[in-house]
């Protein structure tokens, strides 16, 4: 394996004059510098890049730890945030912790054994302040994506989810629909809160009463077979209409609703947080709250960086509005 000292023999030069050209760093001659670059180059030299990193005290590496980069959200947002890292001159390491606590918690100790510059993080659930303090403690910088921890102040980029659920529920109201279900996440969980609130606030500012056993809590990690939606079809009076806190609830109810031969939107309508992808085939079209997925990836980076350069900047929260996306899953009543 060739070292700078093997470079530095043959370019009649210090190690340290080697270690400045590949660093870039110190005062070198413009004749040194392009000396050394042709040697390395014509003896095929290969950097030690955690070398490098101890002497720079950076890595140029970010992590982006999610909860589950099946789902359509997320993985837009990881090619955001994976443009948006190569165009600043980092690469960037994905982890994704399938809603498992102790599988994050795993995640969180590479994170800090790999030593990189920066961490976009979508916690598990309010568990995670535990690990997010460790993450600050040993000054890493870190943005929070998608989900808040109660207490924790950092550099964020949320959706809206309480404005989005209310008025995804305004709109399956202005369609007729009273008897509205929800499909929801365990609530230690931000979006969660936010979106049974948001629910909450449509139906009592149209004068409907709130109905507990209209509302169900699902598991994230069995959204697609989970059978919890049949539970809203042995009520007395069923709903006429479903919304499900995330596209993988959506699925999975419109899945327990034909294993039970019902028909979507003619016998009920579903409508739910989040787009599908091109890739799912769903018939009909789902009526969906789309958040700007890839935006999420590209703004947190941009963050996360200018946290990375300057430490000591006020924080910032940046909320991203979602969008009604009306189609054929959600029918008119009368």
């Amino acid at each position: 394996m060739v070292t700078i000292y093997d470079i530095a023999k043959k370019a009649n030069c210090s190690a340290m004059t080697v270690s400045k050209v590949i660093n870039n760093t110190g005062r070198i001659s413009e004749a040194t510098r392009k000396r050394v670059l042709a040697i390395m180059e014509e003896m095929n030299y290969i950097p030690n890049s955690m070398a490098r990193s101890l002497v720079l005290q950076e890595t140029k590496i970010l992590s982006l730890l999610i909860t589950d980069i099946t789902n359509p959200f997320y993985t837009s947002l990881a090619r955001g945030a994976e443009d948006a890292a190569l165009r600043h001159g980092y690469k960037l390491l994905l982890a994704n912790s399938d809603e498992d606590v102790d599988k994050e918690k795993a995640y969180i100790e590479t994170i800090m054994a790999t030593r990189v510059d920066g961490v976009l993080y979508s916690p598990t659930g309010d568990e995670s302040a535990a690990l997010i303090d460790r993450l600050t403690q040993l000054d890493i910088p870190i943005v929070l994506v998608d989900r808040v921890v109660p207490e924790v102040e950092c550099d964020m980029v949320l959706g809206d989810s309480r404005a989005g659920a209310r008025a995804m529920v305004e709109h399956l109201i202005e369609y007729g629909h009273r008897r509205i279900a929800f499909v929801n996440g365990p609530l230690n969980v931000s979006t969660s809160r936010l979106r049974l609130e948001g629910y909450q606030e449509a139906l009592e500012a149209h004068g409907i009463p709130f109905d507990p056993s209209l509302v169900v809590e699902a598991d994230y990690q069995h959204a697609l077979t989970s059978t919890i939606a049949a539970r809203l079809l042995e009520l007395e009076e069923r709903p006429t209409a479903v919304f499900a806190a995330n596209n993988f609830f959506a699925l999975g109810t419109i899945r327990t609703f034909q294993q039970h031969g019902l028909r979507v939107p003619e016998d009920i309508s579903v409508c739910c947080f989040d787009e599908l992808e091109a890739g799912f085939v769903v018939d009909p079209f789902m009526t969906v709250m789309a958040q700007p997925a890839y935006e999420f990836g590209t703004i947190a980076v941009d963050l996360l960086v200018k946290r990375i350069r300057d430490k000591d900047a006020d924080k910032r929260t940046i909320m991203l509005q979602p969008v009604l996306h009306s189609r054929r899953s959600v029918k008119r009543v009368n």
